[in-house]
C-alpha cells in the first residue's frame, strides 16, 4: 500500500478510536469534555500515532496491540498543542486553520484541559496492559519513556530555552537542540512505544529512536519554512530558515532524511513506508 493511502487509513482508525473513547460533551464538567473533543478532533494527521502503530506492523503484529498507546500518544501531544498556543507561550490565534482552544474556551480552561489530555494520555497508554500479548512489564517501560521524554531535559525543557531565547547564543546547535526536544523526543517516544510494547530487540530500538530524532529534526525545519513563507511573523525568533535562509535549511532538512533512511536500513525492503515517511516530510508543503 502506498504511504498516503497507509496514512489515510490508519489516521481513520485513531479517529474513530478517539471519537468513541474520549468523554462525551455532555458528561459533566461539560465544559472541559466539549473542548477536549474540540482540540483533539480537529483534523490533525495522527502522525505520531500512526507511527507506533507502523512499528507494530513492521515488527509483525497486528496494530491493534498498540492502539491504545498510540491514541494516548495523540492525546499527549495534543496537550502540548493547546498549551504552546497560549498567549504567555507561542500566543497563537489558529490551529490547523480554526481558532486555537484559549480563543474559544478561555485561558483558564485552555490550561485545564491541556493538563486533563495529559492525565488522559498516560491513561490510555496504560489501558494497553489489557491487550492480549502485550506484557504488563512492558507498558511501565512506555510510561517511563514517556515520562522522561515529557520531562526538564526533554520537552518541557524545550519549551523553556524556546520561550527564553534572547537569552541564549542562537546558532545551529542551539535551534537543533531545541528542535530535537521539542519536536523529536515525542516522535521518538511514538516509536519506541511500539517498539517496546512488543518487545523489539536493543538493535531494533536503537535504530527507530535515531529514525525519529532525525525525521523530527527535518519535521520542524520544513514546518518553519512553511511558517515563514506563509508570513505567521515566525521572524522575531530564531529558526533555521531565519537565520540560514529557505535554501540551506532544505539541504539540512534533506540531509537528515536521508540520515533516518540510513538508520533502518536493518529492517529492509520491510521499510519500505518508513522511506516513503522520510520523504514526505521533508516534501509536504503545509
Amino acid at each position: 500500500m502506498e504511504l498516503s493511502s497507509y496514512m489515510k487509513e490508519k489516521k481513520r482508525i485513531i479517529d474513530r478510536y478517539l471519537e468513541e473513547e474520549l468523554p462525551l460533551e455532555n458528561q459533566n464538567p461539560s465544559i472541559v469534555h466539549r473542548s477536549i473533543r474540540y482540540s483533539v478532533l480537529n483534523g490533525g494527521k495522527r502522525i505520531r500515532p500512526i507511527l507506533t502503530m507502523m512499528v507494530a506492523e513492521l515488527l509483525g503484529q497486528d496494530y491493534k496491540k498498540v492502539l491504545p498507546a498510540a491514541a494516548g500518544i495523540e492525546l499527549i501531544h495534543t496537550f502540548s498543542l493547546v498549551h504552546d498556543d497560549l498567549p504567555c507561550m507561542d500566543d497563537d490565534d489558529y490551529r490547523r486553520g480554526k481558532l486555537t482552544n484559549h480563543k474559544v474556551f478561555g485561558e483558564a480552561m485552555a490550561i485545564l484541559t491541556g493538563d486533563a489530555l495529559l492525565v488522559m494520555g498516560l491513561d490510555f497508554i496504560c489501558r494497553n496492559a489489557q491487550i492480549e500479548g502485550v506484557k504488563k512489564d512492558s507498558v511501565v517501560e512506555v510510561v517511563q519513556n514517556i515520562l522522561e521524554m515529557l520531562g526538564t531535559q526533554k520537552m518541557l525543557g524545550g519549551q523553556v530555552d524556546d520561550i527564553s531565547w534572547h537569552n541564549q547564543k542562537n546558532n545551529a546547535d542551539f535551534i537543533e537542540d531545541i528542535y530535537s526536544r521539542k519536536t523529536s523526543a515525542l516522535i521518538c517516544a511514538s516509536l519506541k512505544t511500539g517498539a517496546l510494547l512488543l518487545k523489539a530487540s536493543k538493535k531494533q530500538i536503537e535504530a527507530l529512536e535515531t529514525y525519529g530524532e532525525k525525521i523530527g529534526l527535518a519535521f520542524q525545519i520544513i514546518d518553519d519554512i512553511i511558517d515563514l513563507q506563509e508570513d505567521k511573523k515566525i521572524d522575531d525568533k530564531p529558526t533555521y530558515p531565519v537565520i540560514f535562509g529557505v535554501k540551506k535549511s532544505e539541504e539540512v532538512a534533506h540531509q537528515y532524511c536521508n540520515q533516518a533512511k540510513e538508520s533502518i536500513s536493518l529492517f529492509g525492503g520491510k521499510a519500505q513506508l518508513f522511506y516513503e515517511l522520510a520523504d514526505f516530510v521533508v516534501s509536504r508543503k503545509k
